[in-house]
């Protein structure tokens, strides 16, 4: 599950992150008495607005309505209402949103920390993720913050660094020293990194994240080292043990089709082919969608309906899948162990009746407990559904239908 950043700052404040201050809104008339709010916090004059979406490179990225970038500038209360009105409510579309624009329902008013002072400020990289090869947890930095890091590592890799750490005694003061010295830090600078960086760490962990990525951590020229951007990713697994992280997902931020099947306890994730998967088992669903592309199709998405693929199940996914205009048939793979195959053949007659006329050609492949039962169902229910044993068959009927 993604954050938005205010919303990861917060936590990683908690966890004793210094982070760079602010405060969310969503009013244009609002932004004025949050930008005082946060000078008596903060003492600061300037005023950052940035967008707040799940996606990165808002900086760059433009506001379509106001040709406005997602991040800019207020420098005093007389900017900061026309610079929240050229981003909040608007459609911004950035590098890492797919060609899409997505709406900004709120816009983080942030202290300016880039102020002047005897030392230059330098901006650093940094992200803490497990490396599953390794089956550590690895902290990835660079003296090249503020920049794409992707760019970073097919140009200059030697200025990436690596950090690998052993979860079963978590991060050691060595170690926090090791990344300072790395960075070119010395005097103050190096031990509020070492804080830094074990505060983070230590957050990581605490809300079983699945990614942390800050971008740049700024060292202020008073040599303070602070999160200026936040970008947390949670295991979903996880979340159980932190109801109030979940009560913070954004779903206005999802695909809505995702969202939807969510709900209805189905496993979806929508791709960009042409023929629907419906699968028990992610494992199947996987091998489903190997099939597929090698039958000369594209699977459109990744679906698995679980253990209990009755009627009311199969209809409601059918239902998500035809969402997509793309979709040019439907493939049903079915193991039969803990469900029945004949069960689940019986679900997809029910389910293609009540719906009425499915406008694509369905192949059902069923294999397991009374396979030979469900293939006779479909092959007698009179509707156009193609039954298939073998998975070779059905990739066969899938190439067919296709042509």
């Amino acid at each position: 599950m993604n954050l938005h950043e205010y919303q990861g700052k917060s936590i990683l404040k908690s966890y004793g992150v210094a982070v760079q201050e602010g405060i969310v809104i969503d009013k244009v008339e609002d932004a004025v008495e949050a930008a005082k709010k946060l000078t008596e916090q903060t003492g600061t004059g300037w005023y950052v607005v940035k967008a707040q979406i799940h996606a990165g490179g808002r900086g760059k990225g433009k506001v379509q309505e106001t040709d406005s970038n997602g991040v800019v500038l207020a420098k005093g209360l007389g900017e900061i209402e026309d610079k929240v009105k050229g981003i909040l409510g608007g459609h911004l579309m950035t590098a890492q949103t797919n060609g899409k624009a997505k709406k900004v329902n709120k816009v983080l008013i942030a202290q300016d920390v880039y102020y002047p002072g005897e030392a230059e400020t330098e901006e650093f990289y940094m992200s803490v993720l497990l490396d599953r090869e390794r089956g550590r947890n690895t902290i990835v930095y660079s003296t090249e913050g503020g920049m794409d890091i992707e760019a970073v590592a097919e140009h200059t890799p030697e200025k990436i660094y690596k950090e690998e750490i052993d979860p079963r005694v978590g991060i050691q003061g060595f170690q926090a020293r090791n990344i300072a010295f790395n960075l070119g830090l010395s005097g103050q600078a190096f031990k509020e990194m070492t804080k830094f960086v074990v505060s983070l760490y230590n957050a990581y962990v605490g809300i079983d994240a699945s990614m942390f990525e800050i971008n740049p951590v700024l060292k202020t020229s008073d040599n303070k080292i602070i999160a200026v951007d936040a970008k947390v990713t949670l295991d979903g697994n996880g979340l159980f043990r932190h109801p109030d992280y979940a009560a913070m997902r954004d779903v206005t931020e999802e695909d809505p089709t995702e969202v939807e099947a969510g709900e209805a306890g189905l496993n979806f994730v929508k791709l960009d082919g042409n023929v629907g998967c419906m699968v028990n088992g992610a494992g199947l669903a996987m091998a489903t969608m190997d099939i597929i592309k090698l039958s000369g199709g594209n699977p459109a998405n990744f679906l698995d309906v679980g253990g209990t693929a009755n009627a009311e199940r199969v209809e409601k996914a059918f239902h998500i899948i035809l969402k997509d205009p793309n979709v040019k048939a439907i493939l049903i793979n079915i193991f039969g162990g803990i469900v029945r195959c004949d069960r689940v053949a019986q679900g997809v007659v029910d389910a293609y009746k009540n719906m009425g006329n499915i406008p694509v050609p369905i192949i059902v492949r069923l294999q397991g407990t009374n396979a030979e039962e469900a293939k006779k169902l479909i092959d007698e229910s009179g509707l156009n559904v193609h039954s298939a044993v073998l998975l070779q068959e059905a990739a066969d009927k899938v190439k067919e239908v296709l042509a």
